[in-house]
């Protein structure tokens, strides 16, 4: 198995991204839907992202937002990624110069069989089903469903994961990335430094016993 990723969402503080980055995270989220109790503006994100490491991914979190806003909030903020939360299609977005993350919640066969049809230019995230939070509320994502499809394409699993299952989570999906948010809290958007350190010391864990 390769290596798995970590991305960590739901950033609001500088001090909470350098440490995720220092930690070995892959990707930073940002979160730019208003109604999220994670959400963030453009301008503080562009601050924060100026802080990083130029190779840790600037992943930008948006729902339902018109292609022009993404485009100019990716523009500001220096995104890498995009991650598409709502009821949008990713095919509305190939316009825009970024790789694409669309999150699914596989709740029955039927979305485990759509999703499995996307292009591969489209990276499927696994979250829990929420349609009014759309992610960030700590429920467990279906990992039977999510590990199905991780064996026929890459597949970043989000939904629920905290420095207790992480590890199992990675044993039974085998995704390619974990995202975690809520999991790594003391408080929406206020990361928590040793629930930080033990997420990713569980993941490297895991990708000893793969290497």
């Amino acid at each position: 198995m390769n290596r798995v990723r970590v991305k960590v969402c739901g950033t609001t503080r500088a001090e909470d991204a350098l440490l995720a980055a220092s930690l070995g995270a892959d990707a930073i989220g940002f979160v730019f839907w208003p109604t999220s109790p994670r959400a963030i503006t453009p301008e503080a994100a562009a601050t924060i992202v100026r802080q990083l490491p130029p190779l840790v991914g600037k992943v930008g979190v948006f729902v339902d937002a018109p292609p022009s806003e993404v485009a100019a909030i990716a523009n500001t903020v220096g995104l890498t990624a995009l991650q598409l939360h709502g009821d949008e299609h990713p095919e509305q977005y190939t316009q825009l110069w970024l790789p694409i993350m669309k999150a699914v919640a596989l709740d029955d066969e039927a979305a485990r069989q759509t999703a499995a049809t996307w292009p591969l230019r489209f990276t499927v995230l696994v979250d829990a089903a929420d349609r009014e939070k759309r992610g960030g509320t700590g429920q467990r994502a279906n990992w039977a469903q999510a590990a199905t499809l991780a064996a026929t394409r890459p597949v970043v699993l989000a939904g629920g994961l905290t420095p207790d299952n992480v590890g199992e989570a990675i044993r039974t999906v085998r995704p390619w990335a974990v995202d975690v948010s809520s999991g790594v809290e003391s408080a929406p958007g206020v990361k928590d430094a040793e629930k930080l350190r033990r997420f990713f010391a569980a993941v490297a864990d895991e990708n000893g016993a793969h290497a």
